[in-house]
């Protein structure tokens, strides 16, 4: 090996990510020490963010399979079979560390990333979600990370021509030091069609594909395996630059290669570059890969062989191709104005080597940089058990009016119409439902089938009790389909979290996967992909346990999709679900009350399964004409959100005799849906709920401009409107702040 690199010290090791025991790891399984090309070769491979060290033992114990399943976690991307020969392919990642440090370009370039995950696998990209956490509102830095969040991923994906047709936005001061942006993408393929990353054959090519290599993004993946500390702002270098037009490029590109026959194997170049996609395509087939950098294109003078491993510029592909059509191939690229190298060979002595004009940088056992990465059974504690909040003992510091204002009009609650404006939600022409609902709804390829979707997560019940909290944000994803009258079909997960060695933190990772596993199970509902992101905190205040979970549906006929708007006056407005008034954990308790205690509600998963199958076949049926599910805010706030959507008011019952009206009109019990139905249909549908072992109640009937619940005072429309809809616009249009971070 070279002597010219630097020495590797154990501040060097320390510096690339590396416990003293994985570099011993290391030392016996090379025999020998590194070149500093294979210290960052290692660095990015045994990183969090690639091997999933500290959650791989965990997530083997989610369902992942089912009878649509066809790739579960694995690849870049999770397959679910549609019918008609067709799939839905989808994602999601995070891009948390370089968004908070680079709001623009990170977002945007996480946006990118899980768009080549998706068509990576040969599919053509039709969706996009996102879900987005901010800390407090009044922090100094909060409003310049959602300008330039929003900003990156609208301008990635607007310009690349994806619609962006749903997600979330959330505020806590928990996220002060450590924003979340999880990307999530969805694309079509042909069932039989779908394209992996195992390479396969001796002597074939390994071709460079798409945008030229730079400086940008080195050791992006392994800070996104690292805390935040007050050296946070210098790590900006690593940080990806992205190219929307480029990318846009290379996805019609590969589609026209793919159509051609040439493709062995693909693999996106994304967390670690060149590296790990180079190393899995090899390892996955039982292949060695020998790669020759002096052929790589690069954007930068007298790059090394480290930088070029290492780099996460934006928009390139790796492929294996057969021999014969390596002509071909390079008539695509050049056509579409992109780079084509042949940049090394697949070779039979499963050794990953790479060389710089002739010099061999590194030399490494290839199946063993991945499947000798460190697993970690981290000791972890269980979350201590919660109180539950009686809510007879919890006094409403003001009325239900002046309740429902300021929630509708909070951080939390208020429309996020300020956020989605700023994405193109129907580029492609199939967009049924834009965001604003329970769930987006596409046409798929402009037929009648619909596909549904979803991204969710309530962390406040995920802190109080992990396993709660995953079971509701799997049970809210499926609530959030069901409501529009699609069918679950499958998740992708995003498990945001803080230091995993702390036994606390790793004890909220385990609780949340369990939950998610159980609701899975019980709901039908596999886990088909997803990311893990650790070490989400700044000076030791970790994130709230947020394990977002997106899902799709599938519509047999989008023309029957429900939403959540009323239609018309007199109607009768039921509540599907039980009722108790839980007020723990609730928005109420939190925004109104002031108070972030006690335990979230519980979730009985027999009762969602009763509940959604019952609400889907009223949907089916078309006796349904609006359907919105309870969630945060509870009865009353999602009343509202009707009437607002529908501009039609209603006057609801009272509460129930001795139950008092917050806990009645706020509480957040699970697994309730509002349904409105023509008035001469109401009681046929309580009864045919009570045969089919569902609760449905009514509670009121829609008509005039106002919310009347019960003997409270009402609530004008105009008033609920301007309150609801002019948070976002208001603070977005505050004053100028500092946007240095804050010590």
């Amino acid at each position: 090996m070279p002597t010219s690199e630097p020495a590797i010290t154990p501040e060097l090791v320390a510096a690339h990510g590396l416990k003293p025991d994985e570099y011993e790891r290391i030392l016996k399984l090379i025999g020998r020490e590194p070149s500093f090309t294979e210290l960052g070769i290692f660095s990015a491979m045994w990183n969090e963010h690639c091997s999933y060290k500290s959650s791989k033992i965990w997530l083997k114990t989610l369902p992942t399979s089912g009878p649509r399943v066809i790739q579960g976690p694995g690849e870049n991307a999770g397959v679910v079979d549609i019918g008609d020969g067709e799939a839905v392919v989808f994602k999601m990642e995070s891009h948390n560390h370089p968004s908070f440090i680079e709001p623009y370009q990170g977002a945007a370039t996480g946006v990118g990333g899980i768009l080549r995950d998706v068509f990576t696998m040969g599919a053509r990209p039709v969706a996009a979600l996102n879900a987005l956490r901010f800390g407090s509102p009044e922090h100094p830095r909060t409003r310049h990370l959602v300008s330039g969040v929003v900003a990156g991923v609208g301008g990635y994906g607007n310009s690349f021509g994806v619609p962006t047709v749903g997600g979330l936005v959330g505020f806590h001061s928990r996220y002060d030091g450590n924003i979340l942006v999880n990307a999530m993408a969805v694309g079509l393929a042909k069932a039989d069609g779908i394209f992996y990353a195992k390479a396969t054959g001796v002597g074939l090519p390994v071709v460079y594909l798409g945008s030229k290599t730079g400086r940008d993004g080195i050791h992006g993946a392994t800070m996104a395996s690292a805390e935040f500390d007050e050296s946070s702002e210098e790590k900006r270098p690593t940080v990806q630059v992205g190219d929307p037009f480029a990318e846009k490029l290379l996805l019609e590109a590969c589609l026209e290669l793919m159509a051609s026959g040439a493709v062995v194997a693909i693999q996106d170049m994304g967390a670690a570059g060149l590296t790990c996609s180079a190393v899995e395509m090899g390892a996955k087939g039982d292949l060695g890969i020998r790669l020759d950098l002096e052929n790589v294109p690069t954007r930068e003078e007298g790059m090394t062989a480290y930088e070029m491993m290492l780099s996460e510029s934006q928009e390139r592909m790796l492929m294996v191709l057969h021999p014969e059509k390596e002509d071909v191939a390079r008539a695509i690229f050049t056509k579409w104005g992109l780079d084509f190298a042949v940049v090394g060979h697949t070779t039979d002595d499963l050794r990953f080597k790479v060389y710089l004009n002739g010099e061999l940088k590194a030399d490494l056992p290839i199946k063993e940089l991945g499947d000798e990465a460190p697993e970690y059974d981290r000791p972890w504690t269980e979350t201590p058990r919660q109180q539950q909040v009686a809510v007879a003992n919890v006094d409403a510091p003001c009325d239900t009016r002046e309740a429902l204002l300021t929630l509708m009009g909070s951080a939390e609650l208020s429309s996020r119409r300020w956020v989605w404006e700023q994405y193109d939600h129907i580029i492609l022409g199939d967009t049924v439902q834009k965001p604003g609902g329970d769930a987006a709804v596409i046409r798929v390829e402009g037929g009648r089938k619909g596909l549904a979707f979803t991204a969710d997560v309530t962390p406040r019940y995920c802190e109080a009790d992990p396993f709660e909290g995953g079971k509701q944000a799997v049970a809210e994803a499926w609530r959030n389909l069901t409501a529009v009258g699609a069918t679950p079909l499958a998740v992708t997960d995003n498990l945001n979290f803080g230091n995993p060695e702390r036994p606390e933190i790793m004890g909220q990772l385990v609780g949340c996967i369990k939950g998610i596993g159980e609701a899975c199970r019980a709901l039908d509902f596999p886990v088909v992909s997803g990311n893990v992101s650790l070490y989400n905190e700044t000076q030791g205040r970790a994130i709230l346990p947020t394990p977002t979970i997106g899902a799709v549906g599938l519509l047999d006929d989008v023309a029957k999709s429900a939403t959540l708007a009323f239609k018309r006056e007199g109607e009768a407005v039921l509540l599907i679900g039980d009722s108790k008034g839980w007020l723990g954990r609730s928005c109420w308790l939190w925004l109104v009350a002031g108070r972030e205690e006690g335990a979230p509600p519980p979730v009985d998963l027999a009762a969602e399964k009763r509940n959604g199958d019952f609400v889907r076949s009223m949907i089916s049926a078309g006796v349904a004409t609006a359907v919105h599910d309870v969630s945060d805010g509870g009865l009353l706030v999602a009343v509202a959100e009707m009437a607002l959507a529908g501009r039609i008011g209603a006057r609801l019952d009272g509460a129930h005799p001795g139950a008092p009206a917050h806990g009645y009109f706020f509480g957040e019990d699970q697994g309730r849906y509002l349904v409105t139905v023509p008035e001469d249909r109401a009681g046929m549908v309580i009864d045919a709920a009570s045969a089919a072992g569902v609760t449905a109640t009514r509670i009121g009937t829609t008509g005039g401009d106002r919310l009347i619940p019960g003997d409270e005072a009402p609530i004008l429309l105009n008033e609920l409107r301007e309150s609801h809809e002019g948070w976002f616009p208001r603070y977005m249009a505050g004053p100028a702040i500092d946007a240095a971070p804050a010590d």
